[in-house]
Protein backbone atom coordinates (compact mmCIF):
# COMPACT_ATOMS: atom_id res chain seq x y z
CA UNK A 1 0.00 0.00 0.00
CA UNK A 2 1.50 3.28 -1.07
CA UNK A 3 1.80 6.19 1.35
CA UNK A 4 0.67 9.77 0.83
CA UNK A 5 2.25 11.76 -1.98
CA UNK A 6 4.84 14.17 -0.69
CA UNK A 7 5.04 17.69 -2.07
CA UNK A 8 8.00 18.60 -4.25
CA UNK A 9 10.62 19.90 -1.77
CA UNK A 10 12.71 21.70 -4.37
CA UNK A 11 10.83 25.02 -4.31
CA UNK A 12 11.85 28.01 -6.41
CA UNK A 13 15.41 28.29 -7.61
CA UNK A 14 17.65 30.99 -6.18
CA UNK A 15 18.84 33.53 -8.76
CA UNK A 16 22.63 33.55 -8.97
CA UNK A 17 24.12 36.48 -7.01
CA UNK A 18 25.61 39.03 -9.43
CA UNK A 19 29.22 40.19 -9.12
CA UNK A 20 29.85 42.83 -6.48
CA UNK A 21 29.79 45.75 -6.16
CA UNK A 22 26.19 45.73 -7.35
CA UNK A 23 25.06 48.32 -9.86
CA UNK A 24 21.50 49.45 -10.54
CA UNK A 25 21.08 47.15 -13.54
CA UNK A 26 22.15 44.10 -11.51
CA UNK A 27 19.74 44.95 -8.70
CA UNK A 28 16.75 45.28 -11.03
CA UNK A 29 17.73 42.09 -12.84
CA UNK A 30 17.66 40.28 -9.48
CA UNK A 31 14.11 41.53 -8.94
CA UNK A 32 13.05 40.40 -12.41
CA UNK A 33 14.56 36.94 -12.09
CA UNK A 34 13.10 36.41 -8.62
CA UNK A 35 9.62 37.56 -9.72
CA UNK A 36 9.82 40.70 -7.60
CA UNK A 37 9.18 43.22 -10.39
CA UNK A 38 5.56 42.83 -11.42
CA UNK A 39 3.11 44.62 -13.69
CA UNK A 40 -0.67 44.77 -13.29
CA UNK A 41 -3.04 46.72 -11.03
CA UNK A 42 -1.81 47.18 -7.46
CA UNK A 43 -2.82 49.01 -4.30
CA UNK A 44 0.41 50.25 -2.69
CA UNK A 45 1.01 50.49 1.05
CA UNK A 46 0.67 54.27 0.71
CA UNK A 47 -2.92 53.79 -0.57
CA UNK A 48 -2.06 54.94 -4.09
CA UNK A 49 -2.62 52.64 -7.08
CA UNK A 50 0.04 51.68 -9.60
CA UNK A 51 0.64 49.46 -12.63
CA UNK A 52 4.03 48.38 -11.26
CA UNK A 53 4.85 46.59 -8.01
CA UNK A 54 8.16 45.70 -6.42
CA UNK A 55 7.93 42.67 -4.12
CA UNK A 56 11.23 42.65 -2.23
CA UNK A 57 10.32 39.66 -0.05
CA UNK A 58 10.78 37.20 -2.90
CA UNK A 59 14.30 38.53 -3.43
CA UNK A 60 15.22 38.74 0.26
CA UNK A 61 14.04 35.17 0.93
CA UNK A 62 17.50 34.14 -0.27
CA UNK A 63 20.09 34.89 2.48
CA UNK A 64 22.94 35.23 -0.02
CA UNK A 65 21.03 37.84 -2.03
CA UNK A 66 19.88 39.69 1.09
CA UNK A 67 23.45 39.79 2.39
CA UNK A 68 24.78 41.13 -0.94
CA UNK A 69 22.13 43.86 -1.01
CA UNK A 70 22.86 44.71 2.63
CA UNK A 71 26.57 45.11 1.89
CA UNK A 72 25.80 47.38 -1.04
CA UNK A 73 23.43 49.52 1.05
CA UNK A 74 25.96 49.80 3.87
CA UNK A 75 28.85 51.03 1.71
CA UNK A 76 28.11 54.82 1.78
CA UNK A 77 27.44 54.83 5.53
CA UNK A 78 30.50 53.18 7.05
CA UNK A 79 31.68 55.02 10.15
CA UNK A 80 28.59 57.25 10.17
CA UNK A 81 26.02 55.04 11.91
CA UNK A 82 25.50 53.56 15.40
CA UNK A 83 22.14 51.88 14.80
CA UNK A 84 19.98 50.87 11.84
CA UNK A 85 16.21 51.35 12.12
CA UNK A 86 13.75 49.78 9.71
CA UNK A 87 9.97 50.05 9.59
CA UNK A 88 8.17 46.71 9.78
CA UNK A 89 7.76 44.81 7.66
CA UNK A 90 9.66 46.07 4.63
CA UNK A 91 12.71 47.32 6.47
CA UNK A 92 13.25 44.34 8.78
CA UNK A 93 15.21 41.85 6.68
CA UNK A 94 17.23 44.33 4.64
CA UNK A 95 17.76 46.52 7.70
CA UNK A 96 19.22 43.55 9.59
CA UNK A 97 21.55 42.72 6.68
CA UNK A 98 22.68 46.34 6.39
CA UNK A 99 23.35 46.53 10.12
CA UNK A 100 25.39 43.33 9.91
CA UNK A 101 27.51 44.80 7.12
CA UNK A 102 28.05 47.95 9.21
CA UNK A 103 28.77 46.05 12.42
CA UNK A 104 26.01 47.83 14.37
CA UNK A 105 22.73 46.77 15.94
CA UNK A 106 19.34 46.95 14.26
CA UNK A 107 15.88 47.70 15.66
CA UNK A 108 12.56 48.02 13.89
CA UNK A 109 9.45 50.11 14.34
CA UNK A 110 5.83 48.99 14.19
CA UNK A 111 2.52 50.78 13.97
CA UNK A 112 0.59 51.21 17.19
CA UNK A 113 -2.82 52.82 16.69
CA UNK A 114 -1.62 53.98 13.29
CA UNK A 115 1.61 55.62 14.48
CA UNK A 116 5.18 54.36 14.28
CA UNK A 117 6.59 53.18 17.60
CA UNK A 118 9.43 51.15 19.05
CA UNK A 119 8.15 48.02 20.80
CA UNK A 120 9.61 44.69 22.02
CA UNK A 121 11.92 46.50 24.51
CA UNK A 122 13.76 48.21 21.64
CA UNK A 123 15.28 51.56 22.60
CA UNK A 124 17.46 54.26 21.08
CA UNK A 125 19.59 56.78 22.96
CA UNK A 126 19.94 60.52 22.52
CA UNK A 127 23.04 61.31 20.51
CA UNK A 128 23.10 58.04 18.59
CA UNK A 129 23.45 58.21 14.82
CA UNK A 130 20.71 56.25 13.06
CA UNK A 131 20.28 55.07 9.49
CA UNK A 132 16.71 54.42 8.34
CA UNK A 133 16.55 51.46 5.96
CA UNK A 134 13.67 50.49 3.67
CA UNK A 135 13.28 47.98 0.86
CA UNK A 136 11.38 50.33 -1.49
CA UNK A 137 10.61 54.03 -1.06
CA UNK A 138 7.43 55.05 -2.91
CA UNK A 139 6.33 58.23 -1.12
CA UNK A 140 8.83 58.28 1.75
CA UNK A 141 6.01 58.54 4.26
CA UNK A 142 6.98 55.59 6.46
CA UNK A 143 10.66 56.52 6.44
CA UNK A 144 9.88 60.10 7.46
CA UNK A 145 7.65 58.85 10.28
CA UNK A 146 10.53 56.73 11.55
CA UNK A 147 12.90 59.70 11.25
CA UNK A 148 10.52 61.92 13.24
CA UNK A 149 10.22 59.25 15.95
CA UNK A 150 14.01 59.04 16.22
CA UNK A 151 14.53 62.79 16.25
CA UNK A 152 11.98 63.13 19.06
CA UNK A 153 14.21 60.78 21.08
CA UNK A 154 17.27 62.94 20.45
CA UNK A 155 18.75 60.65 17.81
CA UNK A 156 20.73 62.07 14.89
CA UNK A 157 19.26 60.70 11.67
CA UNK A 158 22.14 60.20 9.25
CA UNK A 159 19.87 59.46 6.30
CA UNK A 160 17.81 56.90 4.43
CA UNK A 161 19.03 53.85 2.52
CA UNK A 162 16.75 51.86 0.24
CA UNK A 163 17.14 49.11 -2.31
CA UNK A 164 14.81 50.79 -4.80
CA UNK A 165 13.78 54.43 -5.10
CA UNK A 166 10.43 54.79 -6.85
CA UNK A 167 9.65 58.31 -5.70
CA UNK A 168 7.75 60.40 -8.25
CA UNK A 169 9.97 62.17 -10.76
CA UNK A 170 11.42 65.32 -9.19
CA UNK A 171 10.33 64.44 -5.64
CA UNK A 172 12.82 65.01 -2.83
CA UNK A 173 12.94 64.09 0.84
CA UNK A 174 14.42 66.07 3.75
CA UNK A 175 16.91 63.24 4.35
CA UNK A 176 20.11 62.20 2.64
CA UNK A 177 18.97 59.34 0.40
CA UNK A 178 21.04 56.56 -1.14
CA UNK A 179 19.32 53.95 -3.32
CA UNK A 180 20.78 50.99 -5.17
CA UNK A 181 18.37 51.38 -8.10
CA UNK A 182 15.54 53.57 -9.31
CA UNK A 183 12.26 52.57 -10.94
CA UNK A 184 10.06 55.19 -12.54
CA UNK A 185 6.48 53.95 -12.27
CA UNK A 186 3.18 55.79 -12.50
CA UNK A 187 0.90 55.89 -9.48
CA UNK A 188 -2.51 57.46 -8.92
CA UNK A 189 -4.98 58.29 -6.22
CA UNK A 190 -7.77 55.68 -6.38
CA UNK A 191 -10.24 58.16 -7.91
CA UNK A 192 -7.89 58.73 -10.85
CA UNK A 193 -6.68 55.16 -11.35
CA UNK A 194 -7.07 53.87 -14.94
CA UNK A 195 -7.23 50.27 -13.69
CA UNK A 196 -10.14 51.06 -11.40
CA UNK A 197 -11.97 52.91 -14.16
CA UNK A 198 -11.60 49.89 -16.44
CA UNK A 199 -12.94 47.52 -13.77
CA UNK A 200 -9.70 45.54 -13.56
CA UNK A 201 -9.13 43.55 -10.39
CA UNK A 202 -6.48 44.90 -8.03
CA UNK A 203 -4.00 43.30 -5.67
CA UNK A 204 -2.72 44.75 -2.38
CA UNK A 205 0.37 42.66 -1.68
CA UNK A 206 2.04 45.21 0.62
CA UNK A 207 2.69 44.25 4.23
CA UNK A 208 0.80 47.17 5.73
CA UNK A 209 -2.51 46.57 4.01
CA UNK A 210 -2.69 42.83 3.34
CA UNK A 211 -6.01 43.15 1.54
CA UNK A 212 -7.42 40.45 -0.73
CA UNK A 213 -7.86 40.98 -4.44
CA UNK A 214 -10.84 43.16 -5.28
CA UNK A 215 -12.91 44.12 -8.29
CA UNK A 216 -14.39 47.50 -8.97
Amino acid sequence: MSGPTRPDPSGPEQPAPPPEPLDAAAVLELYRRAGGLRHGHFVLSSGRHSDTYLQSAVVLQWPALAAALGRALAAPWRGRVDVVVGPAMGGVVIGHETAGALGVRMVFTERVDGAMALRRSFAVAAGERALVVENVVTTGGSALEVADLLKAAGVQVAGLATIVDRLPEGATLPLELHALARVTAASWEPANCPGCRSGAGSEAPGSRRGLPSTRR
